[in-house]
């Protein structure tokens, strides 16, 4: 009997951690490029089961790679797909058959007789027999050789909702809120995504062979340390590959944040004390003991696995005031740096002042979800402070957004004492309504239509800037080529990408750059363009304001940095909450997590009260990235 690591003790499914998406799917390509070839010489079928939303687009990718460059064949390969959407049709955009053939069987050999997805156009009456026959079929193969598997937020694994027992196997489904919240973006709102859906069921999945769930960005952290470290449940399908011989989960590092090796690693084995894990470890204890940081004694850190840290750092009077003022160095109410003050405690330098400030924004309401607040402060202090927001965001306006203000004009021309003059906005408003009858509910939208659609959400950030103190002038539209390649998951970023971002920067010379997405999945927008970013300013490395340059990151949708983590914090006073509040509501369509941010900046203040330091209204915080 093989001696069990400590990280085998609390991970109950093996759990390879790639330093990015892009490696983890290079890996599990030369996996299936083996198993192909395996199954070639014994003279059979390799059949592998699919999976579709924006988490195996790399690996796809990189399937398409080795079929083109390296000449692997797909021709002896059948495929089994994990689920699709209940009354869709093979060609909706949305469709998994669709995604399917877009993102991979479109661009390989193999016959379109060995593709198996379940329909999503069956009557009703024979979803039984559909899915009887789906399992048969799959027996009929041998089995499932190889599985890959998503995660959803409901710990899902196909649409295998909570609720769905270690046995189910295909049927219909009905979808759980949250699952149909994730996927409102690509159906544009919520009310648009199906309710109901077909699914391999977690007892058909488990037959599978092998399988391999991968699991990117820092969203899917928590639901990873559910399914591998917690117990096995019905709440959290996925939790049910702990009962099988083999799988495995390959994660990034956003995806692993949550693990006990990772989040908690003086309980796994020894550890070595840099000054971000003794912060992260006395935050954890005093959170854990509900004492303030300095109220902790020598008894909290045996009972919670620190006594190394105590005998290597201690004694406990002194680390926790070395900790505390650590913490309390973190707060500042001046972002860009106080004037002719001692910098040598405070997060950002004293000089230059004042500074240009570049706050990149994915999408239009991005900066503002994130950082507000220290938008209106940086303002207040008198730094020239520009938002770029990355993207036009016109895949977040619904249609009947669209419908609505190209209605505008023909109302204000009809009540007109000279509608003549109103000609080419009557024209233009006729032409985008045509255009959205055109394409019906989830066609795709023309050129025209992601123009009006870009400028409703432009005058919305216009809007939300004002409400901080940004006036129009410094609010910039980049519109990044990728973003308008029509739908999300569709994303292939170029270099007309980075030039746009480099000719910028060497416009403006910044002093401070703000901007989120360094763990997010790298197929969201946010993920996307905090690549690009870091491409464009290595292409700028030579340039003077580069050395000199530092950049700050916030969150926006992501998970919110913890004490440990942050390296600014910025308290708000209840009125620039307010300010904040109401520049939020400039935006016509919010997500749930993007109207909790300022609940979240308050519960940002709440956690730095427990710890002992100052209490404030609510604060946003920041992580330095690096000099660049």
């Amino acid at each position: 009997m093989s001696l069990r690591s400590p990280a085998e003790a609390y991970e109950k499914v093996p759990t390879v951690i790639f330093n990015d998406s892009a490696a983890a799917a290079k890996a599990l390509a030369q996996e299936v490029k083996e198993i192909i070839a395996t199954k070639n010489k014994a003279g059979q079928p390799a059949v592998l089961g699919m999976a579709t939303g924006s988490t195996p687009v790399p690996f796809y990718r990189e399937l398409i790679r080795l079929h083109k460059e390296e000449g692997l064949s797909f021709k002896n390969v059948i495929t089994f797909n994990l689920d699709e959407y209940f009354g869709l049709t093979a060609d909706h955009p949305e469709s998994y058959a669709r995604f399917m053939a877009e993102q991979l069987f479109d661009h390989i050999d193999i016959p379109k007789a060995n593709i198996n997805i379940p329909s999503g156009t069956i009557s009703g009456d024979q979803v039984f027999n559909h899915c009887r026959d789906y399992e048969q079929k799959i027996d009929s193969m041998g089995g499932v050789d190889l599985q890959i598997l998503g995660i959803g937020r409901t710990g899902h694994i196909g649409f295998n909702e909570p609720g769905s027992s270690r046995d189910s196997l295909t049927r219909r489904i009905t979808l759980d809120r949250v699952t149909r919240q994730d996927a409102a973006s690509d159906f544009r709102g919520e009310q648009n995504v199906p309710h109901f859906a077909i699914t391999m069921g977690v007892g058909t999945i488990l037959r599978a062979k092998k399988l391999v769930l991968m699991a990117w960005g820092e969203n899917k952290a928590s639901v990873v340390a559910k399914a591998v470290e917690g117990p096995m449940t019905e709440a959290v399908s996925a939790s049910f590959l702990q009962d099988h011989p083999d799988a495995r989960f390959f994660i990034d590092q956003g995806a692993s944040r949550e693990l006990t090796r990772i989040k908690l690693p003086w309980l796994v084995g020894p550890v070595s004390w840099t000054p971000r894990e003794t912060r992260r470890a006395m935050v954890w204890q005093a959170f854990k003991t509900t004492r303030p940081v300095l109220k902790l004694i020598d008894e909290h850190y045996n009972e919670h696995g620190l006594s190394d840290l105590l005998s290597e750092q201690g004694p406990a009077y002194q680390l926790n005031i070395r900790i505390f003022n650590q913490l309390q160095h973190t707060i500042t109410g001046w972002p860009g740096g106080k004037p002719d003050e001692d910098d040598t405690y405070r997060p950002e330098r004293a000089r230059p002042f004042p500074k240009r400030c570049l706050v990149f924004s994915p999408e239009p309401q991005d900066a503002i979800t994130g950082m507000g607040g220290t938008i209106d402060r940086l303002i207040e202090q008198g730094h020239d402070v520009r938002l770029i927001s990355l993207t036009s965001g016109s895949l977040r306006v619904p249609d009947s957004e669209a419908d609505k203000f190209a209605e505008t004009p023909l109302e204000l021309a009809s009540n007109s004492v000279k509608p003549g003059d109103w000609k080419p906005q009557v024209d233009y408003a006729k032409e985008a309504l045509a255009q959205l009858e055109a394409k019906g509910e989830f066609g795709e939208d023309t050129p025209l239509l992601r123009q009006l659609k870009g400028l409703i959400l432009r005058g919305e950030l216009r809007d939300a800037a004002h409400a901080v103190g940004l006036s129009h002038d410094k609010v910039v539209f980049l519109d990044l080529p990728f973003y308008e390649q029509g739908r999300y998951r569709r994303f292939k970023s170029t270099q007309a990408d980075v030039d746009a971002l480099k000719k910028l920067l060497l416009e403006q010379k910044p002093h401070q750059i703000y901007l989120t997405g360094d763990a997010a999945d790298p197929s969201s927008v946010s993920g996307i363009t905090f690549r690009l970013l870091m491409s464009a300013l290595q292409a700028c490395g030579g340039e003077e304001f580069s050395g000199a340059c530092s950049l700050w990151l916030y969150r926006g949708k992501e998970r919110a940095l913890e004490p440990h983590e942050i390296d600014m914090a910025v308290p708000m006073s209840p009125l620039q909450l307010e300010r904040k509040t109401n520049a939020l509501n400039r935006y016509s369509a919010l997500s749930s997590l993007e109207k909790e941010a300022p609940e979240t900046n308050r519960e940002n203040a709440r956690q730095y009260d427990r710890l002992g330091l100052a209490e404030y209204e609510a604060i946003e915080t920041f992580q330095r990235w690096r000099s660049v």
